[in-house]
């Protein structure tokens, strides 16, 4: 079986930046398993494994439009200290949900500088800019449930979250 569309895959992998410094794996045993073809790993990657198969090992190399994106300046922005009301400490790092005006989505942003009273937010992924390296290699590949293929990614023994999904 090859990986293809609304196949399930089982891979181990390291990432690592352009100076060597691994920045995610499954070293911890746990293989990273995902449905392909529904963007649940980032797109570089994706169009790679298209056609592997199990056993298949490959190191892939993205520049940072294809893994997790440039970095968009729009998504970075100074903001009132009084913005984070209720927070006790803010600290570099800490990250929260932040509502995007005219979008109906949450935004996950970053808390990159203090200043005083300006704090400053990100809204860009961590890794954005930034060209990444992956050593992978493919587990298992299966067909993809109906459940799966209908909420767009894989299931588990935990709930998803979504309505019905754990029954």
């Amino acid at each position: 079986m090859q990986i293809c569309n609304h196949k399930v895959v089982s891979l181990q992998f390291s990432m690592s930046n352009d100076a060597g410094e691994v920045l995610d794996s499954s070293d911890d045993g746990d293989a990273l398993l995902y449905l392909h073809g529904e963007e649940n790993i980032v797109p570089g990657l994706e169009l790679a494994l298209e056609g592997k198969s199990v056993g298949d090992k490959l190191k892939v190399t993205l520049d940072a439009a294809d893994a997790y994106g440039e970095i968009d300046p729009s998504l970075v922005e100074v903001v009132s200290a009084e913005m984070f009301e209720g927070v006790d400490n803010i600290e570099v790092g800490m990250e929260f949900e932040a509502e995007m005006p005219d979008e109906d989505e949450l935004q996950y942003v970053r808390i990159t500088e203090i200043d005083g009273d300006n704090v400053t937010v990100d809204g860009n992924h961590p890794l954005a800019g930034m060209r990444l390296h992956f050593d992978v290699t493919v587990e298992a590949i299966r067909e993809a449930t109906e459940e799966e293929l209908e909420h767009g990614h894989v299931h588990g023994g935990e709930c998803c979250g979504e309505e019905d999904c754990c029954n």
